[in-house]
């Protein structure tokens, strides 16, 4: 075949595929959450294994110890810095806030295309680690914990799932798309043992029986 017809060839094959890539794309999952990758689960049963199994306690807890949302980059807070990053074709204002996109929410598989049906949810809420240590902690690192957007710790989420999540630990609490659920108590653990929090009985017991099946 002459050189030109093998140059023509190649590059009617290359818009081909470029062309089935950009169909792929548009019709496969109009978002993807981007919470950073959890620990392996080998690794979550080490950490696991190592941290305190105490009686949690609430006393003296109020949301208000734990500052947020903090400017993470630019203009943009907590919040917005992980609905950007959670979302799809997210288009920002000036004030950084997202006026469309596409979410998908990883909890219970919806997706959404308006920023106000999404929670940021703290992975390890906050009165969960109040009542695991974070009491003891200063208010500069309350805020770390609560703005943390290096560990697997805050995703976008469906608001009323958030809300029905509350504070609930993996004992009482875990996502409806059991997908998601090996990916969850990973992130779970890694977070507590990164703050050096603890865990109760009942916690450490269902985060056991959801490791041995990753």
């Amino acid at each position: 075949m002459p050189k030109f017809y093998a140059r023509r060839r190649l590059s009617i094959l290359g818009a081909l595929t470029a062309l089935i890539a950009s169909v792929a794309v548009l019709n496969g999952p109009t978002a993807s959450a981007a919470l950073p990758t959890p620990v392996s689960a080998a690794t979550a049963r080490t950490y696991l294994a190592s941290l305190t199994v105490a009686t949690e306690n609430r006393t003296g807890y109020s949301r208000d110890l734990f500052p947020t949302w903090i400017t993470i980059s630019g203009t943009c807070n907590t919040r917005e810095y992980i609905l950007k990053r959670d979302g799809t074709n997210v288009v920002t204002d000036s004030a950084c806030a997202s006026t469309s996109g596409s979410w998908y929410s990883p909890y219970d598989g919806a997706t959404w295309t308006a920023a106000s049906d999404l929670d940021i949810d703290h992975l390890v809420p906050l009165a969960e680690a109040w009542d695991s240590g974070a009491s003891a902690w200063t208010t500069a690192r309350r805020q770390s914990f609560a703005n943390d957007v290096t560990r697997p710790q805050l995703l976008a989420v469906t608001d009323n799932v958030n809300q029905s999540k509350g504070d609930q630990d993996p004992a009482t609490w875990m996502p409806s798309l059991t997908s998601y659920r090996c990916t969850y108590v990973r992130a779970w653990v890694q977070v507590k043992y990164y703050y050096g929090l603890s865990v109760d009985s009942a916690e450490k017991s269902a985060l056991t029986n959801y490791l041995a099946n990753c």
